[in-house]
């Protein structure tokens, strides 16, 4: 039974990054672990 939720947590946890990337990737952000996000890639960009 544990292992059951164990792993019912983990499909839940990638699911949730999943969807997240997804999310972030339909508004424009080109670099979504950038602090500079929708910035990045321009020549102001902060992680260059």
């Amino acid at each position: 039974m544990t292992d059951i939720i164990v792993i019912a947590i983990v499909v839940l946890v990638v699911g949730a990054a999943a969807a997240y990337i997804i999310r972030e990737k339909k508004r424009g952000t080109k670099c979504i672990g950038c602090a500079c996000a929708k910035d990045c890639g321009n020549k102001d960009c902060c992680c260059k």
